[in-house]
This record gives structure tokens, sequence and C-alpha cells, in this order.
């Protein structure tokens, strides 16, 4: 199990001078501009391991498409489901579901895909390689033909960035947009280009095994 904190992880959101500060301005940025690439009508958000729903709620927030948004997000441990659920409230989000559980499990997006916008955000770096290829096989249950999903990925060594491009397009999406290699981190949007495939019931789409324990195995192999 992993050891880190995952609520006092959040506390580096807080320090615009951070890597995770930087990066949630792009996320947010891009979380936007899908929003309002979205047709009119009603709108279907989804969000893996949510954390305290910082990639969308802000957004949501001040956009202009806030009343037409029903979400779903997803997160098992509820020192952060707590927040979450509680800016949905101050933000007056009613179309907003914060749901405690576990986000690897397909059977919790159930009537909110395939979405509009799907984010994977501080998910990738917290699996292996195999579970990274998985959860993007998954995708095309998740997202809408014409769907975005957005994601992150560290850029430290071995940098992945390139192969989980790679694998979104096996997967029938279309890249959009790619954060620089230079960046200290990594975002990604992908466009659905496809047909939705039915919910395969009872999968699961990976498992979290957290940035530390990956790192600590990468070490104990060398």
């Amino acid at each position: 199990m992993t050891l880190v904190d995952w609520r006092a992880w959040h506390d580096e959101y807080d320090r615009p001078d951070s890597s995770l500060a930087r990066r949630l301005k792009v996320v947010r940025r891009q979380v936007g501009a899908a929003l309002d690439a979205c047709p009119p009508g009603p709108l279907r958000v989804v969000s893996l391991c949510a954390g305290q729903g910082r990639d969308l709620l802000e957004v949501l927030d001040g956009h202009s498409r806030r009343a037409d948004v029903r979400a779903r997000l997803v997160e098992l441990d509820e020192r952060n489901t707590g927040p979450a659920s509680a800016a949905v409230e101050a933000a007056g989000l009613d179309g907003v579901e914060v749901l405690t559980a576990d986000a690897a499990l397909i059977d919790h997006y159930r009537g909110m895909v395939p979405a509009d916008v799907v984010l994977m955000c501080g998910l990738f770096g917290n699996l292996t390689d195999e579970d990274i290829q998985r959860t993007i096989t998954f995708g095309p249950q998740l997202t809408k033909t014409g769907g975005t999903v957005i994601w992150t990925r560290h850029r430290s060594a071995p940098d992945r960035v390139p192969l989980i491009c790679d694998w979104f397009e096996q997967s029938g999406f279309e890249r959009l947009w790619l954060s620089p290699p230079d960046a200290s981190f990594g975002v990604g949007v992908h466009r659905f280009t496809a047909e939705p495939r039915p919910l395969a019931a009872g999968e699961s789409m990976f498992t979290f095994v957290g940035y530390d324990l990956l790192g600590r195995r990468a070490t104990d192999a060398e």
C-alpha cells in the first residue's frame, strides 16, 4: 500500500511556485477549453481519482456552461472527498456528484458515460506501465465520440509521456495538445474519434500503487 498522505499531498497546490500548482493552472485551462468546445446542451464529465476536485470545480464555478454540466468525481480517500463535497456545496454546483469509492472500478461510472470530458489527472504517475496502458484501453468505454480526455504524468525518467500518447492514439484518440518537453510535468489532451464501447461490467481498470512504492521498486531493481 502506498505510504503517501494523499490529504497532505494536496497542500502543494497552495504553493504558487510548486510544480503541482503550475500543472494545475495548465489543467484548468485545458478543462475550460474542453468545455468551451462542447456542443450546446447537457454535458457529462467524469474524473478518475479526483482527489479534492481541484482540476474541475473552480473551472465549473465560473464557466458559462456550469448549468449544463453533470459531473461525477470518484475518489477513494474520504479525507479528500470531504473538501470536494464542501467545495461543490459552496459553489452551488448542483450537477456535481462526489463519490467516495474505488475509481478503478468501471461500474462507478455507469449512467455518466460515455462522457464529454474525462479527467485522468494525477493518476498515471501512480500506476505501472501495464496498468497505464490498460486504463487507456478503457477510454472508449468512458468517452463519447468527439469527447476529450485530459491526463497528466510526470516527466521524470523514464519519461512515459510519448508512450502514453501512442497508447491513446492506438485506442482511437487523436492528440489535440501536449505540454512542452521542458515543463516539469506532462499534461495531454486527446479527442476520441471512434465509436464508444459498452461498459464491461465488473472490470477494474488499474491497481493504484503510488509513486512512492513505484520509485522504491525501481531503486530495488537497480
